[in-house]
């Protein structure tokens, strides 16, 4: 009778051990994906506010230069502001795209561990599945995200040789000369958001991916 009451009590903290064990795994995993998933919001949060700072710059850049502006000083204060800002939301998205790498491969690193542990054949297929498709679609992001490394240290340059060259001769002739810079400026621009259309496509699709309910 008490080798019985013996052996229930080892079997029963055998399951609550095995259960907290499996709790933790689990809780574990949910906490990963957590992670992932607000990477790829502060990723999307970052890169919209990059490109609202990237008009936001270009434009007061653009009042800067306009023949007969009443106030350079003013106008030149407003445009290094913004350049700073600028240069400070980029290297802010830059690092995001490299922190989402890095986590989402941690990710499913583990999550193809955990998979390969389940009994159940179609569990495992499933989530094989699942992962492998996921997989391929987060690392369209860090695909995207080096391709406007380029673009926007190409941008960045001329704004700040531009804001340099004035803030030595911030009269209306050095306004007149830095013109062509100017203008070429607005091309690396165009450049610059044509670059990060492909990171926002992959973002919007890991979006729709996660959190629209589709097949």
């Amino acid at each position: 009778m008490k080798l019985g009451k013996t052996s229930l009590a080892f079997f029963t903290l055998l399951l609550l051990g095995t259960a907290a064990f499996l709790s933790g795994c689990a809780t574990t995993g949910m906490d990963r994906s957590v992670n992932t998933s607000n990477s790829i919001k502060e990723v999307d949060s970052e890169i919209r506010k990059m490109i609202v700072q990237i008009d936001v710059t270009g434009n007061s850049l653009d009042s800067l230069v306009l023949v007969g502006q009443p106030n350079l000083k003013k106008s030149f204060d407003s445009y290094t502001d913004n350049l700073a800002k600028l240069e400070k939301e980029g290297k802010r998205v830059l690092k995001r795209v490299d922190e989402m790498k890095a986590s989402s491969k941690e990710y499913f690193n583990e999550w193809e561990k955990q998979g390969d542990a389940f009994s159940n054949k179609e569990i495992r297929e499933l989530s094989d599945e699942r992962r492998n498709n996921l997989a391929q679609i987060y690392a369209k992001v860090p695909a995207a995200g080096a391709g406007i490394i380029g673009s926007y240290h190409a941008y960045l340059t001329d704004l700040k040789e531009i804001q340099q060259y004035l803030s030595n001769d911030l009269t209306p002739k050095g306004i007149q000369g830095i013109g062509p810079a100017a203008n070429k400026s607005i091309q690396d621009r165009d450049a610059l958001k044509e670059s990060l259309k492909p990171l926002i496509a992959a973002l919007d699709e890991i979006k729709s991916e996660l959190y629209s309910g589709k097949k």
